[in-house]
């Protein structure tokens, strides 16, 4: 009787143990929480028909004529800006009055956060691949549609959020306005921890709207509980980052259970059917120049050259 409460209990220990949902490089036998093969059996939406990150397929993609370029408001204004710790990730809060316009999206959209993914030791650890390569990290700008007061609310609307994705890629020079992200993220090692970085401003951090080109599809969220609210927008343009800068990355945060924060991702998901558009900031006449150059040699070709042409 007493090694069966025994048992029973340890048994109740482990499910509240492991009740805490994480992503693979967090599990061990002391943190026996439930990594992403496990979500969907906890977290139903995990196991949806549009879940993200996704691998893009650059052949398979399609242009889409109503996607635009977009516009960011308040992309360079100036703002105190608040950084968390929230146990698999560190969130930069955004002010509202950072907008989100065009892009093909069913509205205008105001910031909420952005936050960033990466690997472990320098390797890969962005989300979404395109055409099965990853980068070492990927940066998530989160915006609500702006007619609702929060996050939670514009979760109940399935294109109620609007995520824009940049890569980061590894160059020999080092991106300096980088620092001040990697150097905030320094000071909130623990979660719970929080710090502000002062004067700053996401001109730093992306370029202009309109030199962007990108990849459009219907997902979700890439954590529990996955819901299938978002347009996401990823951006064929990459960011840069030295790789000093990328190797501190995984230094400076630690996960709740005070593991080192490395490794934060979700594997790709299946398409299930999806179609992914493209934009081009490229004008789509201007594919056609070369086109049309080769067809007026052609023509010039016959003219002075009939015999050959038509004998």
């Amino acid at each position: 009787m007493t090694s069966t409460l025994y048992i029973s209990s340890v048994l109740l220990v482990l499910e509240l143990c492991s009740g805490e949902w994480c992503y693979q490089s967090q599990f061990s036998c002391q943190d026996p929480c439930r990594g992403p093969s496990e979500w969907k059996s906890h977290f139903p939406n995990c196991g949806g028909q549009r879940q993200s990150p996704i691998n893009i397929v650059t052949r398979k993609v399609k242009h889409d004529p109503k996607l635009t370029s977009f516009i960011f408001d308040g992309h360079e204004k100036v703002f105190n800006m608040s950084v968390e710790n929230h146990g698999h990730s560190a969130h930069f809060t955004l002010p509202p009055f950072v907008r989100l316009r065009g892009g093909g999206l069913p509205a205008t959209y105001k910031a909420v956060q952005f936050h960033l993914h990466w690997g472990e030791n320098g390797g890969q650890g962005s989300e979404h691949s395109v055409d099965g390569e990853r980068y070492p990290m990927e940066l998530h700008i989160v915006h609500i549609n702006e007619k609702y007061a929060s996050l939670g609310d514009a979760l109940n609307d399935s294109t109620g959020v609007a995520a824009l994705a940049f890569f980061f890629e590894v160059t020999s020079g080092q991106n300096k306005q980088l620092d001040r992200v990697i150097e905030a993220l320094g000071k909130v090692r623990y979660e719970g921890n929080s710090s502000e970085i002062e004067d700053f401003k996401l001109t730093d951090l992306i370029p202009e709207a309109s030199k962007l080109s990108y990849y459009r599809y219907l997902g979700s969220l890439t954590t529990p509980h996955c819901d299938q609210a978002v347009v996401w927008t990823v951006f064929k343009k990459t960011l840069p980052i030295s790789k000093n800068q990328l190797m501190s990355m995984d230094k400076q945060l630690l996960f709740g259970t005070e593991k080192p924060m490395t490794g934060i991702f979700r594997p790709v998901q299946n398409l299930n059917g999806r179609v992914v558009t493209v934009y081009t900031s490229v004008p789509a006449h201007s594919l056609c120049v070369l086109p049309n150059l080769i067809t007026l040699f052609l023509c010039l070709f016959c003219v002075f050259g009939q015999q050959r042409c038509f004998h």
